[in-house]
């Protein structure tokens, strides 16, 4: 049943077409502040980039910690890498919205602002 849900759900937003530039708009925004900000670096070369999950590394540990906390102060959840990787991971799958994906590129602007 969820299966179908999910189906009609992509039918009715444009069909895989659609989604596939939905998505890649979506990883654009945070790609793209990736690569302008100067406290955080992602870990795919630009070719391996993908689509639903990008991992990056902030300059230490300690910030990264301290960009953690401020994105829980902010709504922004669950961007802690994987436990035997580390760094930091936004899940941007398909029913995220980009309006998601640009409250964390501010906020990583933000916070390059503020440290600077």
């Amino acid at each position: 049943m969820f299966s179908m849900l999910t189906l009609q759900w992509i039918k009715d937003n444009g069909g895989l077409e659609a989604m596939a530039k939905r998505n890649e708009a979506k990883a654009k925004i945070l790609y793209d502040e990736l690569d302008r900000n100067s406290l955080f670096k992602g870990h795919s070369v630009a070719e391996d980039r993908s689509l639903m999950n990008v991992t990056f590394t902030g300059v230490n540990e300690e910030m990264e910690n301290e960009f953690l906390d401020r994105c829980k102060k902010e709504g922004l959840d669950g961007l802690k890498g994987h436990r035997s990787v580390g760094g930091l991971r936004a899940s941007i799958y398909n029913a995220l919205e980009a309006e998601g994906i640009q409250k964390l590129a501010d906020l990583m602007r933000a916070f390059e602002e503020e440290k600077a």
